[in-house]
């Protein structure tokens, strides 16, 4: 199984403005437990971690990023920005992080894990360890 799948999503333009609806049916990749927004300086990563359960969805609400992931089978870096209407689930035990490509980038992340500080993988010698051997 890939560490990630990379999905479309509709958004609404008009005169007024843009509205990004999201629905949590049956057909949503993740059953959503926890939502949060991380802002970004352009050139600064973030996350640089993995989780043992958790998974995510990241939304590009505005700019452009890259987001690397790595698992035992795969590395690769994905660009995402807002004005393709694109996102990506990120599967547990995969290692990640992003990179802002945009000043003031935001993006909105979906988990269907609530937040654990056990669930974490923050040393990247220690996945290596347990997962890429």
């Amino acid at each position: 199984m890939k560490p990630y799948k990379i999905f479309d999503y509709k958004k609404f333009k008009n005169i007024s403005g843009v509205l990004l609806p999201i629905t949590f049916d049956k057909k949503f990749p993740i059953k959503v437990k926890r939502i949060f927004f991380i802002y970004g300086k352009k050139k600064y990563k973030r996350g640089d971690h993995a989780h043992k359960k958790c998974s995510q969805v990241f939304y590009p609400l505005f700019g452009k990023f890259q987001i690397s992931i790595e698992s035992k089978k795969f590395k690769k870096k994905i660009t995402l920005e807002h004005k393709k209407n694109r996102a990506i689930l990120v599967h547990p035990k995969t290692w990640c992080h992003v990179k802002f490509l945009t000043k003031n980038a935001i993006i909105l992340v979906l988990c269907d894990f609530k937040y654990d500080f056990n669930d974490y993988i923050e040393s990247y010698e220690d996945f290596v360890n347990r997962y890429l051997k």
